[in-house]
């Protein structure tokens, strides 16, 4: 296990947000940061407040690391259109977001992990990179001994989340489809997401 995934919850407290809105963050107890002077927080400067921003953005997608973010931010600033609504589009169609938002794993970490012990197939081939890009009309599924573990189906049957409109999934089959990427107001963000302030924190 990863430090990174060992400190998810330390990652809610730090931001001071229910990041991926589960009724077990400690965030829901102590709104507070971690640490000695956590409970004395001040407003943030501007600086700060991007700071925050990118650093909700880069922690939702399981804690990505600052060379990974920048890439995906460098990736969108070349794309045609607005390099805000890029961003989101890119992370949304990494492999773990995709496999997580299908219902097949209980965290983006849980996501990371089925993928890269190969559990996960894209159009019938299978794939072990997380940061791998869905395309559009991509089918995703488990393999077939996979769809018996515990975890899955316990995400799948899981009522904290629901599957957002832009994928086509049966939990039955543990098999989905992208569909469509999703706008900024399409995708069920627990907290409030600012890409627009990411874009200005990387601009400076």
């Amino acid at each position: 296990m990863t430090k990174r995934i060992a400190a998810k919850h330390k990652i809610d407290r730090r931001l001071g947000v229910n990041l991926w809105g589960q009724a077990k963050s400690p965030i829901n107890n102590r709104n507070y940061a971690p640490g000695q002077h956590g409970s004395n927080r001040k407003k943030p400067t501007d600086y700060g407040a991007q700071l925050l921003a990118k650093q909700k953005l880069k922690g939702y997608y399981g804690n990505l690391t600052e060379k990974q973010f920048r890439g995906v931010y460098q990736r969108a600033s070349r794309m045609k259109g607005d390099t805000s609504h890029n961003i989101i589009g890119l992370l949304e169609r990494r492999l773990d977001a995709v496999v997580y938002r299908m219902k097949f794993a209980p965290t983006v970490f849980a996501a990371r992990q089925l993928i890269n012990h190969c559990h996960v197939m894209v159009n019938g081939s299978t794939v072990n990179i997380s940061s791998y890009v869905v395309k559009e009309g991509d089918e995703i599924e488990l393999k077939t001994k996979s769809k018996t573990n515990t975890i899955v189906l316990g995400a799948a049957q899981s009522a904290e989340r629901d599957i957002p409109t832009y994928m086509e999934v049966d939990l039955k089959l543990l098999k989905g489809k992208f569909a469509n990427i999703p706008k900024l107001e399409d995708i069920p963000y627990p907290v409030v997401m600012e890409p627009n302030i990411v874009v200005e924190f990387y601009s400076r």
